[in-house]
């Protein structure tokens, strides 16, 4: 193994080879702390070369990958195992804005660019690229499409499958596959990048990407409204899109127990409580006025508990990092039992009013904290309490799991809208899965991975 590890540095530089375990304990442990591993090394590949080089020898030494962007997985899909003998690669120095095409609305960027820095260039160039999440400080353009994520903006924008236009990603037998033309049309059989959005790292290192990006809105209309419950919520959406088009960008929504977590870590910030708030924001060119007075005079006509509009960007932002601070304060808060799931917008009400009636028959008191992406069915239901005296909260995440996406699939939903599944949600995927479905996913992944060597222990 010493001999491999000499091959490694000789390929990404000695400095850029983790071996101390102090070096290497960053890239360990997932975000929520859950999943723990012992890498054999880390290495950091500073381009797509190198990425090839180091596949080939892992190949060779039959070394299992698992790709590794800014560690920001909620369900230990980066993790590696506690074996030893797992490299973790590591994509950061991979930070390249390769090109921008202003004519073509696109832009091309390396895998290690984070989330915000793509933004930025974007901007830079006066367009939108519009995938926004909470973590997109940290998060990377290769895990983003490693997972699919989706974000505030699907409802407008789509996923980040809407948002590829291509692709540069090294196979598990080190070739390079590169197809990152920014065509909007190409019918030349199998759309293969497909393939590696959503698949976690397991079909292969994703390198590069070209992204689309959109006109730079001038103007936005933001509203906090406070509502009675959730089917007066997804009414209001459905006469949003009605009134407003794709004008209408983000629909979130967030229950009162969310809305307590958020009051005990940002006192400040709340301006209102209400047994479920929505956040609506608007977006177009033209002036921000003329928007503004639009979103209100159709306020005035419907009815709500309570509300407020942003005047300015300062309050715009002020709401959107309530939004945005969810996740971190519930994390605050005490651990919670998470589920990433959605169902047809139309039944989000069902979903909210079954699952809530036999989650408190199995635990009664049991304390739900739901939020997210009402525009697009996403749902971030959270379980933050069982059972009074449970030390440990976990002793009852099977139980709590079998209840939630049991109502999740007969609703004609999925366990994992937008963080993907990883090591967390694989057995619940065997589960729930089409069985035909997992079939074909799984050939795939003989075929293009005999030996299983890329991010082994996760779903597939």
């Amino acid at each position: 193994m010493n001999d491999f590890l000499a091959q490694l540095a000789a390929i990404v530089g000695p400095q850029h080879l983790l071996t101390d375990d102090i070096d290497t304990a960053p890239f360990t442990l997932d975000w929520r702390r859950r999943y723990q591993g012992a890498p054999l090394a880390v290495a950091q590949p500073g381009s797509t070369q190198e990425v090839s080089a180091l596949v080939k020898l892992c190949r060779a030494h039959r070394v299992a990958i698992v790709p590794q962007g800014g560690n920001t997985s909620t369900c230990g899909a980066a993790t590696p195992d506690a074996s030893g003998r797992q490299l973790v690669v590591a994509l950061r120095r991979l930070n390249a804005v390769r090109h921008v095409d202003t004519d073509n609305n696109a832009l091309t960027v390396e895998a290690g660019v984070t989330l915000q820095e793509a933004q930025q260039a974007a901007e830079a160039a006066g367009r939108l690229f519009p995938l926004a999440l909470a973590s997109q400080g940290t998060c990377q353009i290769g895990g983003n499409l490693s997972t699919n994520a989706g974000g505030v903006a699907v409802l407008r924008y789509g996923t980040m499958r809407e948002l590829t236009l291509g692709l540069e990603a090294v196979l598990p037998d080190g070739r390079v596959l590169s197809q990152l033309q920014g065509l909007r049309k190409d019918t030349t059989g199998l759309d293969l990048k497909q393939l590696f959005i959503g698949a976690e790292g397991q079909l292969g290192l994703i390198t590069a990407a070209t992204l689309k990006l959109f006109p730079l809105p001038s103007a936005h209309a933001t509203a906090m409204i406070g509502l009675a419950d959730i089917e007066t919520a997804i009414a209001w959406l459905n006469r949003l899109r009605d009134r407003f088009g794709d004008r209408l960008t983000a629909f979130e929504v967030m229950d009162a127990n969310c809305q307590q977590v958020l009051l005990r870590h940002h006192p400040s910030l709340m301006p209102f409580t209400a047994p479920w708030l929505v956040l609506i924001e608007l977006s177009d060119g033209g002036g921000a006025a003329e928007l503004n007075d639009a979103l209100v005079r159709w306020l005035a006509e419907q009815d709500m508990l309570d509300g407020v509009l942003a005047q300015n960007e300062t309050e715009r932002r002020k709401l959107w990092t309530l939004r945005e601070e969810i996740s971190e304060s519930q994390r605050k808060d005490g651990p919670s039992i998470k589920h990433d799931i959605a169902v047809p917008t139309s039944a989000l009400p069902r979903l909210v009013r079954d699952c809530a009636a036999d989650l408190d028959k199995a635990f009664p008191g049991v304390r739900i904290v739901a939020f997210g992406h009402a525009g697009d069915g996403n749902l971030h239901y959270n379980v933050s309490f069982t059972r009074p005296g449970n030390a440990d909260l976990f002793e009852d995440e099977d139980a709590v799991n079998a209840i939630v996406y049991d109502h999740v699939y007969r609703l004609g939903g999925t366990l994992a809208a937008e963080h993907g599944v990883g090591q967390l949600k694989k057995d619940w995927l065997a589960r729930y899965k089409d069985p035909l479905a997992l079939e074909l996913m799984r050939g795939i992944k003989r075929a293009l991975d005999p030996d299983g060597l890329m991010n082994p222990g996760k779903w597939l």
